[in-house]
């Protein structure tokens, strides 16, 4: 697994992941994820598009990641998944608490006022 990190205007973070998210792969994932919480970031978007395969880790990962951005009045946005992972991701419940869009260019646009 590959995973790159992108301060986008100081403003957002994007997290690029190529390859499997698994019990071999995640521990850099869960470093990554604190690293930018250490760091102050609490408005993320990680790109999924060259995610092959995610195990319950990663998903962990993912929810711990969510739950401390909105904790801080941020979030956390998961952007092209595959078909295999979209389905996962609602499968475990994951696309309620956390927003999950077709592009990173979606999932880096403002949320709608209310």
């Amino acid at each position: 697994m590959h995973i790159a990190v992108t301060n986008r205007d100081g403003a957002i973070a994007l997290v690029s992941i190529h390859g499997a998210i698994d019990i071999n792969t995640a521990p850099a994932l869960r470093d990554a994820m604190h690293q930018l919480l250490e760091a102050g970031h609490t408005r993320i978007v990680v790109d999924l598009a060259g995610v092959d395969f995610c195990d319950s880790i990663g998903l962990g990962t993912f929810a711990y990641t969510r739950n401390h951005c909105a904790a801080s009045g941020g979030f956390l946005r998961l952007a092209a998944p595959s078909p295999f992972l979209a389905r996962l991701l609602r499968t475990v419940g994951l696309t309620g608490p956390i927003p999950v869009h077709a592009t990173v260019t979606e999932a880096l646009q403002p949320a709608p006022a209310v």
